[in-house]
């Protein structure tokens, strides 16, 4: 049976997926990776759909907000590409990009099934009472809640560790921390939309709602204004006055990054009850020793203790730490839970 053949048609399961390889969309807000993921979890990356060989059997999309009706994976068709297009402006930094990324890779390969995988999938497990806004119940009647987001990542790294009580830190362009329970997510810091929580490149994290409500009411900042600044012109970048590139964030900005992060994770211990493991992953967390250092030094308390020359000179996958709780630096490996993720949806 030739490959076009074991593809099948797009959206059912097919014949023989396991031995296909899987061709993994990642449109972050600050990256597009591709990525072929083969049914033994080598895998390989790539720089343009043109590269996917005749065996992809099928596509997985990275999709960070899946909103309040996708829960689980899904096959993509028109109407579910509307539905995710319908969140953008709750995930404008993350959505709308992977929607181009749907849009291009259906028209490159539009003989396979494309899946949509999401980030708020792993945090579906966050009870009522880390979840609840304590919101009128007609907003809350519209979804807003809170459903965290980087839940490929974290799962990643809670299957990875296989501790009791974990908190991951991901820390990139965006960044939260979550507190991973047995395995299942039971807390996170970002909210409804990817902005809430610590301070992130250009994201501000948390703002006092009533500051918004000022800015509007006496200073006349409109919507599209607040969104804007909120998304692109605030954190590391507003507090650095450059970039916001963490290599070249230093004093007030890499404090005030330093003190959220840390703070977060105290609140997450409170979640679980105590800590057994902390991970710094992604590419902040993967690749500054300087901020690891900066956050353990808020952590004693917790019993987080660094190994200086092992933060120093570490390289994922491994441990910093000397106290007891295991520090871990975990490489982000998204693309292989989503690769499983659709292989379990079509095999």
């Amino acid at each position: 049976m030739d490959a076009r053949a074991r593809r099948g048609r797009p959206g059912r399961p097919r014949l023989g997926l396991a031995v296909l390889a899987v061709l993994v969309v990642n449109a972050g807000s600050t990256s597009l990776k591709l990525h072929l993921v083969g049914d033994d979890d080598t895998s390989v990356p790539v720089t343009s759909w043109g590269q996917s060989p005749e065996d992809v059997g099928a596509v997985a999309h990275r999709v960070v907000h899946g909103g309040p009706r996708f829960r689980e994976p899904v096959v993509i068709d028109d109407d579910v590409l509307h539905e995710i297009r319908a969140l953008e402006s709750i995930a404008p930094l993350h959505n709308a990009p992977a929607v181009r990324g749907i849009a291009e890779a259906r028209g490159a390969l539009p003989e396979v099934p494309h899946v949509a995988v999401f980030d708020t999938t792993f945090h579906a497990t966050i009870p009522d009472a880390a979840a609840t806004y304590a919101l009128p119940r007609r907003w809350r009647d519209l979804g807003i809640r809170r459903y965290g987001f980087h839940g490929l990542s974290v799962q990643w790294s809670a299957e990875r560790l296989g501790v009791p009580r974990l908190v991951v830190c991901h820390l990139g362009g965006g960044s939260s921390i979550t507190a991973v329970r047995d395995g299942r997510s039971v807390d996170t810091t970002m909210g409804f939309t990817p902005m809430e929580g610590v301070p992130m490149t250009t994201r501000s994290g948390s703002v006092d709602p009533g500051a918004l409500i000022h800015l509007a009411r006496e200073h006349g900042v409109d919507v599209e204004t607040l969104d804007h600044d909120l998304n692109l012109e605030s954190g590391m970048k507003a507090l650095s006055g450059g970039s916001g590139d963490m290599r070249d964030v230093d004093g007030l900005a890499l404090d005030v990054f330093a003190y959220r992060v840390a703070a977060a994770v105290g609140a997450m211990a409170v979640a679980l009850g105590g800590l057994d493991a902390l991970v710094f992953t992604a590419g902040i967390g993967e690749n500054s020793a300087r901020v690891r250092r900066h956050v353990c030094a808020h952590l004693g308390f917790l019993g987080v203790a660094l190994d200086e020359e092992a933060n120093e000179h570490a390289r994922p996958d491994c441990v910093v730490s000397r106290g007891a709780v295991a520090v871990h630096v975990v490489r982000a490996r998204e693309e292989l839970v989503a690769a499983r993720a659709a292989r379990a949806l079509l095999d």
